[in-house]
């Protein structure tokens, strides 16, 4: 059976140990890879700074990018993934604490798949992660990767 991974993209430690907890609840099953700034996230994704020693890091099946990050903010992050033949198909969802109306059109715009608010109670979170898991880790047929 394959096992699926997410690569989670925030900077917020404290977020990211409750994304993690969230998914280990939920029966969908995957390795997580968490990138805490935009920087990181490219790298991981194309095997380069701190991924270039060693084996390719798994190449993700879903990228939940968070907005607000140091060193490059998830929206030039999204524009480098859709730039990239490598990453294009990549289906990315943002999950961010912003529903300024700006930033959902401008995530959309610049390709991502699907707008998620960040859910603010832990039972709230597994009842999110549960729904993307299921739906992007199951339901969803993904493109061909390039």
């Amino acid at each position: 059976m394959k096992t699926n991974c997410i690569l989670l993209v925030e900077d917020n430690p404290d977020d990211a140990e409750l994304a993690i907890r969230a998914f280990a609840r939920t029966p969908i099953k995957s390795a997580i890879a968490v990138a805490r700034d935009g920087v990181e996230a490219l790298d991981y994704l194309h095997a380069k700074g701190g991924y270039a020693a060693g084996p390719p890091p798994a190449p993700p099946d879903v990228m939940l990018l968070d907005l607000n990050l140091p060193r490059m903010d998830g929206l030039e992050v999204l524009r480098n993934v859709r730039a990239d033949q490598r990453t294009r198909r990549l289906p990315v969802v943002v999950m961010s604490s912003s529903m300024e109306e700006t930033d959902i059109v401008r995530s959309y715009e610049l390709g991502a798949n699907s707008y998620v608010r960040k859910p603010v109670s832990f039972a709230e979170f597994v009842d999110a992660a549960n729904k993307v898991g299921t739906y992007w880790l199951t339901l969803n047929q993904p493109a061909p990767r390039p």
